[in-house]
């Protein structure tokens, strides 16, 4: 139940920040400037629940209400207003499409948002101030379809375009202009990190590679760099390590600093990423 947090702008280890409503991996995770939420998860049995923290202070998350159904690796993504959950799967692991939302300003269950185009469980999410970007997942064989949505309305996702592999267990960060996806399994746990431009649409391009392969991963960012901590690596060993990049070049990713412990399946989300930009 475990939430650590770091400071993105330098780097370093990270430190103790409170501990969850309820122990669980898998979830999903989105923020506004002022709040942060973690969705969904599992262990042993599947959650519906939403948890919250103030980002600026340290504390335990307190109860925000409860998705539209329990569910684990859903895709999240935000504006400042927004969070919202693409897919994901439910008891018995079968992949959804829902696609869901709650105002994170106040507390209450998550509302109907629309359908992916394609119904997948271990999505990866990203966002600018205006659109969403969910990439990757299975139901059950392994995909790379990219789909978006315009986070201030309702109604189905749209094809994006492909990712430059086939493959789940992905994690996406984005400044307000570009998105990150990184990691993954296909047919291996792998090291790549690609780029999109939110704004237009089409086909996922070589970023470089993170410092070691990696699925299960987290991402989290600032108007500047895209931060990936912890996963499994190949073997299955849990990851402890932190990496960044600077998401407005391109290149390999450098080591940032180390999590508390390894883990194997978190989730992440910050203060300052692209969803929140003006």
């Amino acid at each position: 139940n475990t939430i650590q947090y770091i400071e993105i702008q330098s780097q370093g280890n990270a430190i103790d920040f409170g501990d969850l409503t309820l122990a669980r991996d898998l979830a999903g995770s989105a923020a506004s400037s002022v709040r942060g939420l973690v969705a969904g998860g599992y262990s042993p049995t599947y959650f519906n629940t939403i948890d919250f923290v103030t980002i600026a202070t340290t504390s335990n998350a307190t109860d925000f209400g409860d998705l539209l159904n329990p569910n684990y690796t859903p895709g999240a993504l935000s504006s400042n207003i927004r969070a919202v959950f693409g897919g994901g799967a439910t008891p018995g692991g079968i992949s959804m499409n829902t696609i869901q939302f709650v105002t994170i300003a106040t507390t209450g269950d998550a509302t109907d948002f629309g359908d992916l185009t394609v119904g997948r469980r271990h999505v990866g999410g990203l966002s600018s101030p205006t659109r969403g970007v969910y990439g990757a997942g299975a139901n059950p064989g392994l995909t790379n379809v990219m789909d978006f949505i315009t986070i201030a309305s309702t109604g189905n996702a749209t094809d994006f375009g492909d990712m430059t592999e086939t493959k789940n267990d992905t994690a996406g960060c984005s400044n307000a202009t570009r998105g990150l996806f990184i990691g993954g399994f296909q047919p291996a746990t792998n090291n790549v990190i690609e780029f999109i431009t939110i704004a237009t649409t089409g086909n996922g391009t070589d970023f470089g590679d993170l410092v070691n392969a990696l699925r299960y991963g987290a991402g989290l960012s600032n108007s500047a760099r895209g931060v990936f901590i912890g996963g499994n690596a190949p073997g299955n060993s849990a990851r402890n390590a932190i990496d960044f990049v600077t998401i407005a070049t391109t290149g390999d990713a450098q080591d940032f600093g180390d999590l508390l412990t390894g883990v194997a399946y978190p989730s992440a989300c910050s203060d300052s990423h692209g969803g929140l930009a003006e």
